[in-house]
């Protein structure tokens, strides 16, 4: 019996590119908020046209990866800057006015991955973790109650007064300290109710219906690297995903 060969997967060149791109940035040959090469360089590199660097860098633009500045050339994106910070955030009020965001970490351990944490994440059971609990309040009043969850080999060190330093700002003090940034995320959305437990942190009744977002954010190359679980109480507020 002759076996089936399967033909081979035929790449663009400019995914060609994109993935050698990918590389050196995994391999921090250009650190978040640094300016990468120009198209001529870039193609005289890689041995190809510029069109065809272009069309690579667009490529990683479009995903948020690489930022273009016009008269200035293309830089890795970066969550330390001001309107980077919040890009994951999806809740906004009502009448559009802006709010004073504020964190309260409730809790930061380490433990051993539970038959729940490894259905939520894909992690195997008794993998190290680092739960995090924190409260976010939008003008003071408590909106979103997150659960995260990260592995212990990436983030050796992390602990409670270590985020308080960054303000709360995760994302950041994962590139900052760890060399991790945050490329894109992917989000799961449904309708839950308030346990008696979360409704006394959020100030709503137990019962009171709350939106779920379960999130997984990935680094370069498509590597999960953080779990999240948002309870987000959305009376007076609206989830917003532009589409493009």
């Amino acid at each position: 019996m002759s076996k089936t060969v399967s033909a081979p997967v035929f790449k663009p060149l400019y995914e060609q590119i994109k993935v050698f791109l990918t590389q050196s940035l995994i391999a921090g040959e250009w650190k978040p908020g640094e300016s990468i090469p120009s198209e001529m360089e870039l193609a005289a590199r890689f041995n190809v046209s510029q069109g065809t660097v272009r069309k690579a860098i667009d490529a990683l633009a479009m995903e948020n990866i690489l930022i273009r500045r016009q008269g200035k050339g293309t830089f890795v994106a970066t969550h330390k800057e001001e309107q980077s910070k919040l890009r994951f955030l999806r809740l906004n009020s009502q009448d559009g006015h802006k709010e004073k965001l504020e964190n309260t970490m409730l809790d930061c351990k380490r433990l051993k991955a539970s038959a729940e944490i490894s259905q939520l994440t894909g992690l195997k059971n008794g993998t190290a973790v680092i739960e995090i609990k924190r409260l976010l309040t939008f003008s003071k009043q408590p909106k979103i109650l997150d659960y995260i969850i990260v592995q212990s080999k990436f983030f050796r060190g992390l602990t409670a007064p270590k985020i308080s330093e960054h303000n709360g700002s995760l994302y950041s003090m994962y590139e900052t300290l760890y060399g991790i940034p945050m490329v894109r995320a992917e989000e799961k959305l449904t309708a839950v109710s308030a346990s008696p437990e979360q409704a006394a942190l959020l100030n709503v009744k137990p019962g009171f219906p709350l939106l779920r977002i379960e999130r997984v954010a990935y680094t370069y190359g498509d590597k999960p690297m953080e779990w999240r679980v948002g309870l987000c109480v959305t009376d007076n507020h609206h989830y917003l995903n532009e589409l493009e």
